[in-house]
């Protein structure tokens, strides 16, 4: 697995291994849990987008 370095607030760090340590699991499953649903919902937004954006260019050529 490739390691990834960021930066970040301390305080933001700390509330990360807060909620991590609250679900008994590490950071790093944490962080990958949110970035996976991030991307997940930019997906869902894509296709919604794209959903909306046929239904304009259907509409055009009725």
């Amino acid at each position: 697995m490739a390691r990834v370095l960021i930066s970040m607030p301390e305080e933001f760090l700390q509330r990360i291994d807060q909620v991590a340590d609250g679900e008994n699991r590490s950071r790093s499953e944490l962080i990958r849990e949110a970035l996976r649903t991030y991307i997940y919902k930019q997906q869902v937004r894509e296709s919604a987008n794209s959903a909306k954006n046929a239904k304009i260019l259907e509409s055009l050529l009725d």
